[in-house]
Formats: structure tokens, sequence, C-alpha cells
């Protein structure tokens, strides 16, 4: 279950995914297999190749890519959330969902 965005915050996510854009959501998130987190960041993109090659060069496998029919992406959590938000200066996806590891 998600929560903590807005419909707009959702739309453009869902627009730029459509346009094959590297994109990103961060949500609040329940999910009884992984107690230890209580957000996930969505990395979506059309293009299931291109999504593919970006994910290598933080160690995701294509194989973890969720093909959702319209909106393929990875879900990260962890360390590896951090990573990726911290490098594309997403300081404010970190703040807001309180992400500190």
């Amino acid at each position: 279950m998600a929560f903590g965005i807005s419909r707009k915050e959702l739309e453009q996510w869902k627009e730029e995914v459509t346009r094959g854009e590297i994109s990103f959501l961060t949500h609040f998130w329940l999910d009884n297999r992984f107690p230890d987190s209580h957000c996930v960041t969505k990395a979506g993109c059309k293009d299931l190749e291109k999504l593919a090659n970006w994910g290598e060069q933080f160690d995701l496998k294509k194989e973890w890519i969720h093909h959702n029919e319209q909106y393929p992406h990875f879900d990260l959590l962890g360390k590896t959330q951090v990573k990726v938000l911290k490098h594309y200066g997403l300081d404010a996806h970190i703040k807001r969902f309180k992400l500190h590891i």
C-alpha cells in the first residue's frame, strides 16, 4: 500500500516513465515481507533495456525489474535506495521520507 504522495506526483512519475525517462517516485509503504522498510523508491522507465542498463550501475539485476505492464520499475529499498537518491541529488526524498541509513 502506497501513501504520502499527491496525485500530481504520481501522474508526473507515470508520464516520465511512459516517455522513456528514468523517473523516481518515493512513497511511504507497508509490506510485511520487508518489516525494516517504511518506504520504497520506484525507479521506472518504459524502455526495459534502458532501465536494465541503468540498474547495472547500482548492481541491480534485470531480473529484479517489476514488469508492470504500463510502468516497469525497480523497487529500491534500504542502502541502495539512499545511494540512488543521493546520486541524483534527491535529498528532498531522503528528508521527506526520513531515510537515514
